[in-house]
């Protein structure tokens, strides 16, 4: 059995400090971390129980337009929340893309952005992994990888952050607020998560103690709203993380693209941003030409980690997709398979 202290703050004060405890780790609805807790793959000293705070569990427009969320927000509750939906299709639609109904239902915003790789050799005590263990070595290298990263990966660490909803929400610029020791500070999400270099241990780039309290999303991200999609393929369309993912938004002005928004999934340890196809999208015609531009670009740097090159392939191609998608308009109503390549696609310039 694995002995643990249990606290349960009554404040946001009492958490972040509890929190500062060596070994400690903040639970919300633990799907993730009880899993790995479970397995043996993590051994928290500590668990700073995080749902009864109050005021963390809203979904608020400001009076700038900015949509605020709560980091005790179920995953299932904003992804329905009709007016999110609007405004943000392709972050409802990966929502809703992830996981079942069940963990949906559990799972919290927070909660969300910080899960760990699902790479087996992580989550299996009896193998070497850096993140888990510094320095044991990544059998990942020399194992069954077929599925790890083709971006941004080290010689130390190849897996891939396995998130759907931070796809679109670094693509459209989210901003977290964290509070921790040393007081309130913000950061654009696209920092939050590290690329493993040397250190994969360090995953993310928040301090000791520290803690999401909200995510943010800029008014003007609305603006892509009409063309705006989430896609991923998977291994099998239900209940599966992403082989390859992409988030793609457009902002049209005269038949042209103005301004584009791309991030790729399961291809990277982070949610991928690809500034430069965005850039080589401005100005460009919605058509297959662009698109192709656009995914080659995006996919400039990447270079195989073991058995998986047809990911490369396999991202270019879903980009590409997805750009088509999105410059046809953002569906009147969310597929009935959300993010699968095989929904059937409809048309239109709204979304509930």
């Amino acid at each position: 059995m694995i002995e643990f202290d249990y606290v349960r703050p009554a404040t946001i004060a009492e958490a972040v400090a509890a929190a500062g405890h060596p070994g400690a780790a903040y639970l919300a609805a633990g799907t993730n971390l009880l899993d790995l807790m479970k397995g043996n793959a993590l051994r928290p000293t500590r668990l700073v129980d995080l749902t009864h705070l109050p005021d963390l569990g809203r979904i608020e427009t400001l009076a700038d337009g900015t949509t605020r969320i709560g980091t005790l927000v179920k995953n299932a509750a904003l992804a329905h929340d009709a007016a999110f939906a609007r405004r943000f299709p392709a972050v409802a639609e990966a929502l809703l893309s992830g996981a079942s109904a069940q963990l949906r239902n559990a799972a919290s915003v927070g909660g969300n952005l910080l899960q760990r790789t699902r790479c087996a050799y992580f989550m299996d005590p009896a193998s070497a992994c850096n993140r888990r263990d510094p320095g044991s070595g990544c059998d990942a290298r020399e194992g069954e990888n077929r599925g790890h990263a083709v971006l941004g990966w080290s010689p130390s660490c190849i897996a891939t952050h396995p998130s759907d909803f931070c796809v679109p929400l670094v693509a459209l610029g989210a901003i977290l607020e964290i509070e921790g020791p040393a007081g309130r500070r913000e950061m654009a999400l696209e920092d939050l998560h590290r690329l493993p270099g040397e250190t994969p241990e360090r995953e993310t780039a928040l301090a000791p103690g520290e803690m999401i309290v909200a995510l943010r999303l800029p008014a003007e991200a609305a603006a892509f709203a009409a063309h705006s999609r989430y896609l991923k393929l998977r291994e099998r369309t239900s209940y599966a993380f992403a082989l390859v993912s992409a988030a793609a938004m457009l902002r049209v002005e005269g038949g042209r693209i103005a301004e584009a928004r791309i991030a790729l999934g399961g291809v990277a340890p982070k949610p991928w941003r690809a500034h430069g196809a965005e850039a080589a999208l401005v100005g460009a015609e919605m058509d297959a030409e662009a698109f192709e531009t656009a995914a080659r670009v995006a996919f400039d740097e990447a270079v195989p980690s073991g058995d998986n090159a047809h990911k490369i392939e396999l991202g270019r191609r879903i980009v590409v997709r997805a750009l088509a998608l999105a410059a046809a308009g953002t569906p009147e109503r969310l597929p009935a398979l959300p993010a699968s390549p095989f929904a059937p696609q409809t048309r239109g310039a709204s979304h509930v």
